[in-house]
Protein backbone atom coordinates (compact mmCIF):
# COMPACT_ATOMS: atom_id res chain seq x y z
CA UNK A 1 0.00 0.00 0.00
CA UNK A 2 1.36 3.41 -1.03
CA UNK A 3 0.14 6.13 1.31
CA UNK A 4 0.14 9.67 0.68
CA UNK A 5 -0.69 13.33 1.12
CA UNK A 6 -1.85 15.31 -1.88
CA UNK A 7 -3.32 18.40 -3.04
CA UNK A 8 -6.28 17.60 -5.85
CA UNK A 9 -7.00 19.93 -8.76
CA UNK A 10 -9.43 22.94 -7.18
CA UNK A 11 -8.45 22.13 -3.52
CA UNK A 12 -7.37 24.68 -1.43
CA UNK A 13 -7.26 21.99 1.76
CA UNK A 14 -5.27 18.93 1.54
CA UNK A 15 -6.33 15.47 1.41
CA UNK A 16 -4.81 12.12 2.39
CA UNK A 17 -5.09 8.82 0.98
CA UNK A 18 -3.96 5.72 -0.89
CA UNK A 19 -1.77 5.81 -4.70
CA UNK A 20 -2.83 2.93 -6.85
CA UNK A 21 -2.28 1.51 -10.03
CA UNK A 22 -4.98 0.02 -12.47
CA UNK A 23 -5.16 -1.15 -15.81
CA UNK A 24 -1.47 0.58 -16.19
CA UNK A 25 -2.25 4.25 -14.58
CA UNK A 26 -1.70 5.87 -10.98
CA UNK A 27 -4.52 6.99 -9.29
CA UNK A 28 -5.09 8.85 -5.76
CA UNK A 29 -8.21 7.89 -4.03
CA UNK A 30 -8.58 9.85 -0.37
CA UNK A 31 -10.04 8.50 2.48
CA UNK A 32 -13.59 8.30 2.83
CA UNK A 33 -13.35 11.34 5.82
CA UNK A 34 -11.31 14.21 5.14
CA UNK A 35 -9.95 15.09 8.37
CA UNK A 36 -8.00 11.69 8.39
CA UNK A 37 -4.61 11.99 7.40
CA UNK A 38 -1.45 9.15 6.75
CA UNK A 39 -0.88 9.49 10.45
CA UNK A 40 -3.89 8.62 11.33
CA UNK A 41 -3.77 5.37 9.60
CA UNK A 42 0.07 4.69 10.27
CA UNK A 43 -1.67 4.86 13.98
CA UNK A 44 -4.54 2.83 13.22
CA UNK A 45 -4.66 0.65 9.97
CA UNK A 46 -7.92 0.68 10.07
CA UNK A 47 -9.04 3.82 10.68
CA UNK A 48 -8.78 4.94 6.92
CA UNK A 49 -11.29 3.61 4.47
CA UNK A 50 -10.65 4.86 0.70
CA UNK A 51 -13.35 6.61 -0.72
CA UNK A 52 -14.70 5.78 -4.42
CA UNK A 53 -13.45 9.74 -5.37
CA UNK A 54 -10.02 9.81 -7.12
CA UNK A 55 -7.64 11.72 -9.60
CA UNK A 56 -4.92 10.76 -11.80
CA UNK A 57 -1.69 10.88 -10.14
CA UNK A 58 -0.46 13.51 -12.69
CA UNK A 59 -3.01 15.64 -11.71
CA UNK A 60 -2.34 16.59 -8.15
CA UNK A 61 0.58 17.76 -6.07
CA UNK A 62 1.89 15.26 -3.89
CA UNK A 63 3.18 16.78 -0.47
CA UNK A 64 5.53 14.99 2.26
CA UNK A 65 3.35 12.17 3.29
CA UNK A 66 3.74 13.23 7.27
CA UNK A 67 3.87 16.72 6.95
CA UNK A 68 6.03 17.71 9.91
CA UNK A 69 6.91 14.42 11.73
CA UNK A 70 7.57 14.92 15.38
CA UNK A 71 11.11 13.86 15.00
CA UNK A 72 13.49 12.69 12.50
CA UNK A 73 16.58 10.56 12.53
CA UNK A 74 19.12 10.85 10.77
CA UNK A 75 22.33 8.06 10.63
CA UNK A 76 25.51 9.60 9.56
CA UNK A 77 28.35 7.17 8.09
CA UNK A 78 26.39 4.33 7.24
CA UNK A 79 27.68 2.71 4.42
CA UNK A 80 31.72 1.95 3.91
CA UNK A 81 32.44 3.52 0.72
CA UNK A 82 30.74 6.56 1.99
CA UNK A 83 32.99 6.85 4.62
CA UNK A 84 35.71 6.27 2.57
CA UNK A 85 34.89 9.30 0.50
CA UNK A 86 34.86 11.28 3.36
CA UNK A 87 38.20 10.52 4.54
CA UNK A 88 36.83 9.01 7.90
CA UNK A 89 36.72 6.00 9.61
CA UNK A 90 33.69 3.51 9.78
CA UNK A 91 32.04 4.25 13.32
CA UNK A 92 31.57 1.94 16.24
CA UNK A 93 28.04 2.83 16.73
CA UNK A 94 25.49 4.59 15.24
CA UNK A 95 26.01 8.03 14.49
CA UNK A 96 22.85 9.75 15.20
CA UNK A 97 21.79 13.45 14.81
CA UNK A 98 18.59 15.10 14.27
CA UNK A 99 16.42 17.44 11.47
CA UNK A 100 13.69 19.67 12.60
CA UNK A 101 10.27 18.62 11.98
CA UNK A 102 10.59 21.70 9.31
CA UNK A 103 13.04 20.19 7.25
CA UNK A 104 10.33 17.78 6.37
CA UNK A 105 9.44 18.78 2.22
CA UNK A 106 7.43 17.92 -0.34
CA UNK A 107 9.22 14.85 -2.68
CA UNK A 108 8.93 17.48 -5.62
CA UNK A 109 9.25 20.74 -4.67
CA UNK A 110 12.23 23.49 -4.73
CA UNK A 111 14.38 23.09 -1.91
CA UNK A 112 15.76 26.58 -0.92
CA UNK A 113 19.01 27.02 -0.42
CA UNK A 114 19.61 30.11 3.09
CA UNK A 115 22.24 32.36 1.67
CA UNK A 116 24.42 31.72 4.37
CA UNK A 117 25.13 28.51 2.39
CA UNK A 118 27.38 28.29 -0.49
CA UNK A 119 28.02 24.07 -0.89
CA UNK A 120 25.03 22.78 -0.70
CA UNK A 121 24.74 19.02 -0.95
CA UNK A 122 22.72 15.50 -1.87
CA UNK A 123 22.51 12.60 0.06
CA UNK A 124 20.02 10.08 -1.53
CA UNK A 125 18.71 7.69 1.59
CA UNK A 126 16.22 5.28 2.56
CA UNK A 127 14.22 6.46 4.99
CA UNK A 128 12.23 4.60 7.97
CA UNK A 129 8.67 5.82 8.88
CA UNK A 130 7.94 4.23 12.73
CA UNK A 131 4.40 2.60 13.37
CA UNK A 132 3.14 2.24 17.32
CA UNK A 133 5.92 1.44 19.43
CA UNK A 134 8.75 -0.23 17.92
CA UNK A 135 7.01 -1.12 15.04
CA UNK A 136 8.36 -0.23 11.09
CA UNK A 137 5.41 1.29 9.31
CA UNK A 138 6.56 1.43 5.95
CA UNK A 139 9.50 3.09 3.53
CA UNK A 140 10.10 6.12 1.86
CA UNK A 141 12.77 8.06 -0.38
CA UNK A 142 14.26 10.94 0.94
CA UNK A 143 16.98 13.70 0.69
CA UNK A 144 19.02 14.63 3.59
CA UNK A 145 20.44 17.71 2.16
CA UNK A 146 23.29 19.10 3.52
CA UNK A 147 25.38 22.42 3.86
CA UNK A 148 28.92 21.29 4.14
CA UNK A 149 30.08 24.34 4.69
CA UNK A 150 28.31 24.41 8.28
CA UNK A 151 29.03 21.33 8.55
CA UNK A 152 32.68 21.70 8.49
CA UNK A 153 32.84 24.01 11.00
CA UNK A 154 30.24 23.61 13.47
CA UNK A 155 30.47 21.06 15.71
CA UNK A 156 26.51 20.27 16.35
CA UNK A 157 24.88 19.84 12.78
CA UNK A 158 21.64 21.13 13.49
CA UNK A 159 22.06 24.02 10.78
CA UNK A 160 24.06 21.72 8.40
CA UNK A 161 21.08 19.26 8.33
CA UNK A 162 18.43 20.68 9.70
CA UNK A 163 17.32 24.00 7.92
CA UNK A 164 13.81 24.27 6.45
CA UNK A 165 13.31 22.04 3.65
CA UNK A 166 16.07 19.91 3.32
CA UNK A 167 14.36 16.77 3.83
CA UNK A 168 12.46 15.87 0.99
CA UNK A 169 10.85 12.45 1.03
CA UNK A 170 7.89 10.04 -0.05
CA UNK A 171 6.80 10.37 -3.31
CA UNK A 172 4.89 8.28 -0.95
CA UNK A 173 4.86 5.66 2.16
CA UNK A 174 5.07 1.96 1.14
CA UNK A 175 3.96 0.04 3.83
CA UNK A 176 5.91 -2.47 5.55
CA UNK A 177 4.33 -5.22 4.09
CA UNK A 178 5.07 -4.24 0.72
CA UNK A 179 8.58 -4.47 1.26
CA UNK A 180 9.65 -8.20 2.11
CA UNK A 181 13.25 -7.17 2.62
CA UNK A 182 14.71 -3.29 3.06
CA UNK A 183 18.29 -4.49 2.62
CA UNK A 184 17.99 -5.47 -0.47
CA UNK A 185 16.85 -2.43 -2.48
CA UNK A 186 18.70 -0.81 -5.17
CA UNK A 187 19.16 3.13 -4.50
CA UNK A 188 20.17 5.43 -7.28
CA UNK A 189 20.72 9.04 -7.11
CA UNK A 190 20.85 11.28 -10.56
CA UNK A 191 22.10 15.11 -10.46
CA UNK A 192 20.79 17.13 -13.92
CA UNK A 193 20.57 13.38 -15.37
CA UNK A 194 24.04 12.54 -13.97
CA UNK A 195 23.95 9.35 -12.70
CA UNK A 196 26.04 10.13 -8.69
CA UNK A 197 24.87 7.35 -6.84
CA UNK A 198 24.85 4.01 -7.11
CA UNK A 199 24.30 1.28 -4.49
CA UNK A 200 21.88 -0.97 -2.48
CA UNK A 201 20.84 -0.64 1.28
CA UNK A 202 22.28 -4.13 1.79
CA UNK A 203 25.08 -2.22 2.24
CA UNK A 204 24.08 -0.39 5.23
CA UNK A 205 26.88 -1.05 8.27
CA UNK A 206 24.03 -0.54 11.10
CA UNK A 207 20.22 -2.31 9.59
CA UNK A 208 17.16 -1.17 10.21
CA UNK A 209 16.47 -3.20 13.54
CA UNK A 210 19.91 -1.82 15.31
CA UNK A 211 19.59 1.47 14.38
CA UNK A 212 15.74 1.27 15.60
CA UNK A 213 17.13 -0.61 18.97
CA UNK A 214 19.76 1.79 19.38
CA UNK A 215 17.66 5.12 18.97
CA UNK A 216 15.13 3.31 21.23
CA UNK A 217 17.47 2.66 24.49
CA UNK A 218 17.28 6.95 24.68
CA UNK A 219 14.33 8.33 22.95
CA UNK A 220 10.78 7.04 22.48
CA UNK A 221 9.88 6.17 18.24
CA UNK A 222 6.71 7.35 17.62
CA UNK A 223 4.10 6.83 14.59
CA UNK A 224 5.66 8.54 11.72
CA UNK A 225 8.88 9.52 13.02
CA UNK A 226 11.23 9.21 10.38
CA UNK A 227 14.61 7.34 10.39
CA UNK A 228 16.92 8.54 7.61
CA UNK A 229 19.26 5.58 7.44
CA UNK A 230 22.44 7.07 5.90
CA UNK A 231 23.55 7.81 2.30
CA UNK A 232 25.96 5.73 0.17
CA UNK A 233 29.33 7.19 -1.49
CA UNK A 234 29.04 9.58 -4.69
CA UNK A 235 27.99 12.68 -2.80
CA UNK A 236 29.27 16.21 -3.76
CA UNK A 237 31.44 16.61 -1.24
CA UNK A 238 33.69 13.39 -2.10
CA UNK A 239 33.92 14.25 -5.74
CA UNK A 240 37.37 15.50 -6.85
CA UNK A 241 37.10 17.78 -7.26
CA UNK A 242 33.81 18.73 -4.81
CA UNK A 243 30.74 19.21 -7.18
CA UNK A 244 27.55 21.09 -4.67
CA UNK A 245 24.21 22.20 -6.20
CA UNK A 246 23.70 25.54 -7.65
CA UNK A 247 20.63 27.48 -8.61
CA UNK A 248 18.04 25.67 -11.11
CA UNK A 249 20.38 21.90 -10.54
CA UNK A 250 17.10 19.14 -10.26
CA UNK A 251 18.04 15.98 -8.19
CA UNK A 252 16.01 12.56 -8.64
CA UNK A 253 16.60 9.82 -6.40
CA UNK A 254 14.89 6.51 -6.91
CA UNK A 255 14.71 3.51 -4.80
CA UNK A 256 13.44 -0.17 -6.13
CA UNK A 257 10.33 -0.47 -5.27
CA UNK A 258 9.50 2.91 -3.54
CA UNK A 259 9.19 5.23 -6.61
CA UNK A 260 11.31 8.09 -6.61
CA UNK A 261 11.57 12.02 -5.73
CA UNK A 262 12.74 15.02 -7.77
CA UNK A 263 13.60 18.36 -6.35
Amino acid sequence: MRLATFLPPGFEIPRAGEVREEGGQMRVYGYAQEELTVLDRLIDPEAAPVESQSWALDDVTLLAPVPAPRAIFGIGLNYSDHVAEMGGQAPERPLVFMKLPSSAAPPNAPVHCPQVVRRLDYEGELAVVMGPGRSVAGYAVADDVTARDLQGREQQWTRAKGADGFCPYGPWITTADEVPDPHALALRTWVNGELRQESNTSNLIFTVPELIEFISQTCTLAAGDLILTGTPAGVGMGRKPPAFLGPDDVVRIEIEGLGAIEH
